[in-house]
């Protein structure tokens, strides 16, 4: 045997997890597509993470928190969200959920640069780069998979961790619900005039969705999201045009913008494993579940579906059960569609309302943030949410 557990993806959950087993005695071995430059350091992608306080005591534990410089760090205190031109906005306050702020915003690529560095230096994890998985066999004794490399890998569980589009979860016959929101998101950072003071931003407009993450200092991350056509039509623009563009999409409420990063477009999809687990494997981070931005807790469920992971297989070595066993998995199934499920649907719910055009849905819009933000503890219940503290 090669080793005990193969993770496929290094990935942000795939490098947690491998980390979390650490000291546990379990041989673990990394399968990744990427060189592993780029996984030591990755560049600039655009997205900033939300983090909640739960999964920042996760971070903690696994030694990812101390590796972020404190600068890079910006607190999330408070949420707007605001529904076509109307100047009005439920407010979402910390302060409800007993917190001086939601939670924090930290740039993706230091997060995946942050997991790789403590994983490394835990020593413990062996990392095969530059390679794919071509083929999965699985009996009663574990998991053969072929490589591209041409070599064989045998493991007693294999783990995917390697998107939403996993061609792992494929491979091991294991399909998906899929939601495909027709639009594409844009990320990028933007210095304004005009003092954010650290409250984030959901706007629903009509014809586009805008958010705007509060980062430190006169800057944020701006996320602009249209139908594929017209973002082409908008990342056509260079310098000043697509500075004047987004000041005027922003209806100059930031007042003017200038464009102080690279630019990223990502497809929105919407990701929904049929099963997390099944025979000698198992799902986390997208693979498993991936969300729509809106509510802001991808990421966060895929720390946790790690952590519910290496949880209970580390309680099965000490308690000398298979970590293949199939109560086990099917245990970690249940506790994770328990935590994500309902979520992931009202996530596709709201994204789909509020993208919806129509005038009766226009007005359901309205009526229901208007009615939310009179319902005090509607508020307390989603900034509890939120925050997920600990």
């Amino acid at each position: 045997m090669d080793a005990d557990i193969a993770i496929v993806g290094a990935g942000p959950a795939g490098l947690s997890f491998a980390r979390a087993l650490a000291g546990s005695g379990l041989s673990v071995t990394l399968i990744e597509q990427q060189p592993r430059a780029a996984l030591a350091d990755p560049g600039f992608d655009g997205r900033e993470i939300a983090l909640t306080h739960a999964s920042r005591k996760i971070m903690e534990d696994l030694g990812l928190w101390s590796r972020i410089a404190e600068a890079d760090v910006s607190p999330l205190r408070d949420a707007r969200v605001m529904d076509g031109p109307s100047l009005f906005a439920m407010q979402i306050k910390a302060a409800a959920a007993g917190h001086d702020a939601l939670g924090y915003l930290v740039p993706n690529h230091l997060i995946r640069k942050a997991a790789f560095s403590s994983l490394m230096d835990a020593g413990e994890a062996r990392l095969i780069a530059e390679t794919k998985v071509t083929g999965i066999e699985r009996d009663g004794q574990g998991v053969q998979l072929a490589l591209s490399s041409g070599e064989t890998l045998s493991a007693r569980l294999i783990v995917c961790a390697d998107s939403r589009w996993s061609e792992t979860r494929r491979m091991l016959g294991i399909g998906a619900a899929t939601k495909d929101f027709g639009r594409s998101m844009m990320v990028c950072r933007m210095e304004h005039e005009v003092d954010h003071d650290h409250v984030a931003w959901e706007w629903f407009g009509y014809g586009q969705t805008l958010a705007m993450l509060p980062l430190n200092g006169l800057r944020a991350s701006a996320v602009l999201t249209l139908p594929q056509g017209e973002m082409q039509a908008v990342m056509a623009l260079e310098g000043e045009a697509f500075n004047a563009e987004m000041t005027r999409r922003f209806d100059g409420r930031l007042g003017a913008m200038k464009l102080v990063s690279t630019r990223h477009v990502y497809p929105l999809v919407g990701v929904f494993a049929d099963r997390f687990a099944g025979p000698r494997c198992a799902l986390v981070g997208d693979a498993a579940v991936g969300m729509h931005p809106v509510t802001a807790h991808g990421f966060n469920f895929g720390l946790q579906s790690q952590e519910r992971l290496a949880g209970r297989l580390i309680q099965a070595v000490r308690i000398g059960r298979d970590i293949a066993d199939p109560g086990l998995l099917a245990d970690y199934d249940r506790a994770h569609r328990t935590a994500t499920f309902p979520l992931y649907q009202a996530t596709n719910l709201i994204a789909s309302l509020y993208t919806d055009e129509r005038v009766p849905a226009r007005l359901l819009r309205k009526a229901a943030l208007h009615f939310a933000n009179r319902m005090v503890p509607v508020k307390k219940a989603i900034a509890a949410h939120l925050t997920q503290a600990v």
